[in-house]
């Protein structure tokens, strides 16, 4: 059924009459929103699903008839142009993995805001539009070959190919964050024309969002709906801007959220991301699992992080170890040395001596500026980048952007099947 117009048409399914009121009367005040129909149980809601078109679909999960993942199933086969968003006042991993496998493209936890509803119906409406005319654009390239010609073949996507670095520390607390996110601000300004991203791989309790302070309104997860159609626009509407110029695609917002970023699909996204951008920053956490692995095989260059202290060095020397054993090439750990303080009595050199690798930055301490630039939501490079930290850290960008075009083609993915055949963390 064509609507006529530009508004975007919205299915309210629930079966409590109240929440469809409430969900009515919320998207009334909305220009661009039109609510075409309400729907009291699932069977009701895949038949008007079909008669009346809807752009979205506000589903709630716990239906008397059919359940709602259930109705999501049917409404996604029968109804291409629908894009699901599930309500529940149950916001458990289980219900959201449950939801997205079904065909879901967000999911809403009751209650929810208005700014919280609306924000979330354009987004995903965005989003479909995007597959709708990749899809569209993608028709010609299927067509008949001409007598005399061979069939025609999809254009390969446009890449920079660009360099993913991974920054880790094999123990907390010892700055993994606080380098990662300058680390991004620094290879940004390094040239006007570079695109960085800064991704939180910590997908449990990423602190991204906070050193920049970045709204949580969008991230990581947003891109798991769509994970087989990624493009720029999905990206671009999933990563949040950031005054320096970088982009982030922060970590979930809820801890349980965390299992949806499958290591499958975050070495899709970090595939797209190299495509797109000139550098892709990878924050993780102190852990290694099948997920972080994943990182690091597709990773150009692995910044280490280490402290001048014995637990943060014996640390170092066992990550080494691990690194050895899945074959990883000796020069893609850069070990850098943060929190250096004259007074500890550990210097680089003996940090080298004892781990038998080499130390290619250090970044002193400075513990008031570098709290209050946390505090701040604002990184020591975008107003304190004349430090001694800030000069400390350019010149780790420098020299990651130098070695990443040096030697990033013999880098790539040059571990995946070795972590295989070695069983680790199996």
């Amino acid at each position: 059924m064509a609507s006529g117009t530009d508004k975007i048409r919205v299915l309210i399914v629930d079966d409590i009459p109240e929440t469809r009121e409430n969900v009515r009367k919320l998207l009334a005040f909305e220009a661009d929103v039109e609510v075409v129909g309400v729907a009291a149980t699932g069977r009701e809601a895949v038949q008007f699903a079909r008669d009346l078109q809807p752009n979205i679909v506000m589903m709630d999960i716990n239906m008397p008839d059919m359940d709602g993942i259930t109705a999501v199933e049917m409404i996604t086969r029968d109804v291409p142009i629908a894009q699901v968003i599930m309500m529940s006042v149950q916001s458990e991993a289980d219900y959201l993995r449950r939801s997205m496998l079904a065909g879901a493209r967000d999911f809403l936890t009751k209650p929810f805001t208005s700014e919280d509803l609306v924000s979330t119906i354009r987004r995903v409406h965005r989003m479909g539009q995007t597959r709708a005319a990749t899809l569209a654009a993608a028709t010609p390239a299927v067509a008949q070959p001409q007598a005399g010609k061979s069939g025609p073949t999809t254009p390969a996507q446009p890449g920079k190919d660009g360099g993913v670095i991974v920054v880790f520390g094999p123990k907390g607390g010892i700055g993994t964050t606080t380098v990662a996110v300058n680390l991004a601000v620094a290879l940004q300004q390094r040239a006007s024309n570079n695109r960085t991203i800064l991704v939180d791989a910590s997908l449990q309790f990423g602190d991204i969002g906070v050193f920049l302070n970045l709204p949580p309104s969008r991230n990581i997860t947003d891109l798991c709906a769509t994970i087989e159609d990624l493009d720029p626009d999905s990206i671009d509407t999933s990563a949040v801007a950031h005054a320096s110029g970088i982009k982030a695609l922060l970590a979930p917002p809820r801890p349980e959220m965390a299992d949806l970023v499958t290591p499958d699909y975050l070495k899709r996204i970090l595939e797209e991301l190299r495509r797109q951008y000139d550098f892709v920053v990878v924050d993780t956490a102190t852990i290694i699992n099948d997920t972080i692995l994943t990182a690091m095989d597709l990773a150009d260059r692995i910044v280490l992080v280490a402290t001048p202290d014995i637990p943060a060095i014996k640390n170092a020397r066992l990550f080494f170890e691990i690194t050895d054993a899945l074959n990883y090439p000796p020069n893609k750990i850069m070990l850098v040395i943060n929190k250096v303080d004259r007074r500890s009595g550990i210097t680089a050199q003996m940090i080298e001596d004892n781990i038998k690798h080499q130390v290619v930055g250090q970044i002193p301490l400075d513990e008031i500026l570098v709290l209050t630039s946390i505090n701040r939501g604002v990184p020591v490079m975008v107003d304190q980048r004349a430090k001694p930290i800030g000069q400390a850290i350019q010149q780790l960008a420098d020299r990651v952007a130098t070695e990443f075009r040096r030697s990033a083609a013999e880098l790539t993915g040059a571990a995946d099947d070795s972590r295989k055949r070695t069983g680790l963390f199996r």
